[in-house]
């Protein structure tokens, strides 16, 4: 796995010196009102939200599935909370609009995990219905509107600081809290073990359609709480664009990691990477002044670049040249 998680950390490392080159003081850290600032800080609040979806997406993928909802789930979210908050100030509406925001999350992953384990349809076409009608009833929800809040305790969950952003400090958290249950507990075996034969792992009296309908309820609570952290970033929700295409930043930071696609074997370290990868990514398209109508393509290239030097195909095929070179 090391040597898997070797090119994105290369990767990562040429976008941030790349930046460092067009911005010589993008990697200065100042300290105003208790507040930690800077261009890495900027990076690491930016990417929280496309680092918890990931996370999620990583365990999904893991069992051979994938969630396409999760940008619009992160849209409903947002949307409940805001409306539920309304022209209120209070603390406690706020916690409550969240909580409820959290749960309707779960029982959207419920949903996703019915379809896939217990009807058994395909993962992508099981999340493409919530996908496409996701940001409908998003929509209805804010009835076609931009809802705006003004609600102090609501915006510290994606603007608040202690010393680091506190959706920073949340997404590292949830990062924390799913490394030791996967890696300390049996559950990253039997995720694995599910993800590598189903058939065979139910057989072994594992609970396959529980580990399934698991991870999907948690990759929909992951992409509830990133929701939160974009609403809240602008103290608005904007159902047509909050979480537009971060599923596909998620998927491409999962694979990015080094976890596979056919199931089984997933690095979250790797998914780590990839997150910070994607939004060191975007980063550097605005800061180099690509134009935005050609950043998705941008994009595109580095991805792939970086997925080709981690195949073993490609990189046999390189050594090979190498070789063939230097006789």
């Amino acid at each position: 796995m090391k040597n898997r998680l070797l090119w994105p950390l290369l990767a990562l490392v040429a976008l941030l010196l790349l930046n460092l080159a067009v911005t010589p003081s993008f990697f200065a850290l100042r300290m105003q009102d208790g507040h930690l600032y800077g261009g890495l800080v900027d990076v690491l609040k930016n990417g929280a939200p496309t680092l918890l979806i990931a996370l999620g997406m990583t365990l999904v993928i893991a069992t051979r599935g994938i969630d396409l909802s999760v940008g619009a789930v992160a849209a409903i979210a947002g949307a409940v909370t805001c409306v539920h908050i309304g022209t209120s100030g209070s603390a406690a509406t706020a916690f409550a609009g969240m909580a409820i925001a959290l749960v309707l999350c779960a029982a959207l992953g419920l949903w996703n995990g019915f379809l896939v384990a217990g009807l058994g349809i395909q993962p992508i076409i099981a999340t493409l219905v919530l996908m496409t009608a996701g940001r409908g009833v998003a929509m209805l929800v804010t009835e076609g509107q931009i809802v705006t809040v003004n609600n102090t305790a609501y915006r510290q969950v994606g603007a608040g600081f202690v010393v680091l952003p506190i959706s920073i400090l949340i997404a590292l958290l949830v990062l924390g809290l799913v490394a030791f249950v996967t890696r300390k507990t049996a559950l990253g075996m039997l995720i694995e073990a599910v993800g590598v034969n189903p058939e065979a792992s139910r057989l072994a009296g594992v609970r396959s359609r529980t580990i399934i309908w698991t991870v999907y309820v948690f990759a929909a609570v992951c992409a509830g709480i990133a929701g939160l952290m974009i609403s809240s970033n602008v103290s608005a929700a904007d159902a047509n664009n909050a979480g537009l295409w971060i599923e596909m930043d998620a998927i491409l930071a999962v694979v990015i990691g080094g976890t596979s696609l056919a199931g089984g074997r997933y690095s979250l370290t790797g998914t780590l990477l990839g997150a910070l990868i994607i939004q060191t990514l975007t980063t550097t398209v605005y800061t180099i002044g690509v134009a935005p109508e050609v950043t998705l393509v941008f994009k595109a290239i580095v991805v792939i670049a970086v997925c080709l030097l981690q195949a073993p195909k490609a990189r046999a095929a390189l050594s090979f040249r190498k070789v063939a070179v230097s006789s």
